[in-house]
This record gives structure tokens, sequence and C-alpha cells, in this order.
């Protein structure tokens, strides 16, 4: 199941890929439009594979489901753009290159991730998903789940946490990652059943526990992984003192916890049958990657 569930996100990181890629084509030739090809290149694709999963699973033809699949990768490339810089984090490496803001300078990649950030609004809106309401609705969700309400608040509490007197508690932590991490995955996640104009209740069910699994993996991966085989830089967390899943938990406490939510957003598909198997896939994928 892991090597046929690989295989199913490798499709998925492609068409998503292949769709932005067709976009830009049709952008100048500039060194912001280069650098927006580089921040999107190369990643897990999981965002647009669940929106792509979830639109099968309310057969919602493919044609209109890569338009909302191409517009979370924009925004997740964007968020990490700007994550990267030195004001944030301050990273050298994303996906094994080196981060926009040292392959080029801070101005591009400030404005490369603001391009990515409107385009991901261009791709939500975009005729070719669907009817003007349900467009509407994803462009209006889509602003939610990535601003004050979402990833950009979960951000700015982390940034907080750096510098707080105080080490966060468990569900103050729990709280941050339901934005930074959680807030776009949820969008993704109820990406089908908006296009299909069906309930997204269980998928926002699903999304919580899955968003937050994933987010106590990386804790895990940052005290444990592989640099190269993450791609990035590790025990930054561990460095600075922050506050961690695994810091108040332990890593045998953080792994249960990541299993236990993973089997939550599982059982959250059930009214789903089989054919919800690989948005499962996906929660399990997400407590075991290596990257």
């Amino acid at each position: 199941m892991a090597a046929g569930f690989d295989a199913c996100l490798a499709a998925a990181a492609r068409r998503s890929d292949a769709h932005l890629g067709e976009v830009l084509r049709g952008f100048p030739d500039h060194t912001v439009t280069r650098a927006m090809v580089h921040a999107i290149r190369g990643g897990k694709g999981l965002r647009g594979f669940l929106v792509l999963e979830s639109a099968a699973l309310h057969e919602v033809a493919p044609d209109r489901a890569i338009w909302p699949a191409a517009a979370i990768e924009a925004m997740h490339g964007y968020s990490l753009v700007h994550d990267d810089l030195p004001c944030m984090d301050d990273d050298l490496l994303r996906r094994g290159e080196p981060t926009v803001h040292v392959k080029w300078d801070e101005a591009t990649a400030v404005l490369a991730g603001d391009a990515l950030q409107a385009l991901a609004f261009e791709l939500a809106a975009h005729p070719g998903a669907g009817p003007g309401g349900i467009r509407a609705e994803l462009a209006l969700s889509l602003a939610r789940a990535g601003g004050a309400g979402g990833m950009v608040m979960g951000q700015a509490l982390d940034i907080a946490a750096e510098t707080a007197e105080v080490p966060l508690t468990l569900s103050e932590i729990t709280a941050l990652q339901a934005g930074k991490t959680g807030a776009l995955i949820d969008w993704a996640a109820c990406a089908g059943a908006r296009l299909a104009g069906a309930d997204p209740g269980p998928f926002h069910a699903y999304a919580a526990a899955l968003g937050l699994a994933f987010q106590i993996a990386d804790d895990i991966l940052d005290v444990e992984g592989d640099a190269d085989r993450a791609g990035k830089s590790l025990r930054k967390d561990m460095r600075a003192g922050k506050a961690t899943f695994v810091s108040l938990l332990g890593l045998a406490g953080a792994r249960a916890r990541a299993a236990a939510l993973a089997g939550e957003a599982c059982e959250a598909l059930a009214p789903f049958g089989a054919r919800a198997d690989g948005l499962r896939a996906a929660a399990r994928f997400a407590i075991s990657r290596d990257n």
C-alpha cells in the first residue's frame, strides 16, 4: 500500500506541477517568474493530492479539480518562500535546493512569494474550476485559510513563541499549528466537496486530525531526521529551545499521538467506505514519511 500510495502521490504532484508550469509559461521571462518556478519545484504535492483525491471521491472531473489543486500548491509555495526569509526562519535550504532569497535576493523572494499568493487566487477563481458560485466559495475560503484567521496568524504566533519568556503549552501549540499547518490542509481536503456543492463537514474533521498529525511528524523529523533526506535544516527548534510536540510529549508520546490522530482522520471518512482509501493512505503517509 505504501509503494502504491507513493506512486499516486507522485503522479498527483506531476499533474499539479505540470499545470502550474503551463500557467507560469504565460508570464514574462523575468527573475521573479524564474524564482516562482524554483519555489514550487520538488515538493511532495500532498495538498494538491488532497484536492484531486477529494474531487475524485465526489466524481468531479479532473480538468476542473486541477485548478484548485494548482492553487493550493501555489499558496503553499508562497508560504515557504516567505517562511524561509531572514526576517522569519532564515533558512538556507528548501527541498534540497537553495532557498529563493539565497539563490537570488530578499526582494526577489518577497515578490515571488507575493506573486504566487496572487496566482493561487487566480487559479482558484479560474472559470475552468466550474460555476461562478463554486469558484467564489473556493476563493473566499482560500483567503480565510491563508490569512489572519489561518496560516498567517499561525506563523505570527510561531514567531512570537521564539522569544516568549514562557514556553507554549500543548494546547497553545495545537492551536498555533491548526493555523500554520492545518488551515491549508483543511482547504485542500474540503476542496472536492466544495467543487461538488456537497457537505465538507467530514473533510473538516479528517483534515483537523491529518494536519496535526503532519505537524507532529515534522517535529519528530526535526529531532531525529536526516537533513539530506529532508532537504532542509533540522534541529533548529531544539537549538532555539522552542516548545514542540516532542519536547512536551517525548518522542514515544509524540509518535503515539500522531498515530492516534491518523486513526481519527481515517475514521472521519467512514461514511465513504473504500472509496476514501486514497485519503486514508495520505493520513498514514503523513506520520511515516522521512522528509
